[in-house]
């Protein structure tokens, strides 16, 4: 079991990572009844986007000895009705003005950002619109 989620009341959930015990708290969004005063379930999508889309550049740079230490993800998540779904993510990338990416290690960033597992277990139909910055 990877987590366990309790709702404990008016639109929100503790959601917590059973392997190092860390929470999260979920509540509804002011356009759908909720507070808004934490992540709502669909900005945890769009976030885990971003996540997923940095790490596993992380994950990449570092086997090829390039520093992104500071690189940082401006998330916007677009929503749409009938259905009430996530309509676009849009995420831009900047990376660390301090160093000078090659192209080649550009194209690599991009491929592995277009590429990470997030980005492949969401639905096609959710555009998925990625900008980077050097």
């Amino acid at each position: 079991m990877t987590a366990k989620v309790i709702y404990t009341g008016n639109l929100r959930t503790v959601c917590t990572h059973l392997h190092s015990g860390s929470t999260i708290e979920t509540d509804a969004p002011t356009d759908n009844h909720g507070k808004g005063e934490r992540f709502s379930p669909t900005d945890l999508v769009a976030t885990a986007l971003a996540t997923c889309i940095v790490t596993t550049i992380g994950i990449k740079t570092r086997d090829m000895h390039v520093n992104i230490n500071g690189l940082t993800c401006e998330v916007q998540k677009i929503m749409t009705t009938d259905p009430r779904r996530i309509a676009e993510i849009k995420i831009h990338m900047v990376f660390p003005k301090t160093e000078n990416y090659s192209d080649k290690e550009k194209t690599i960033m991009e491929r592995v950002a277009h590429t990470c597992p997030v980005a492949m277990s969401l639905h096609p139909d959710l555009k998925q619109t990625l900008s980077f910055e050097y």
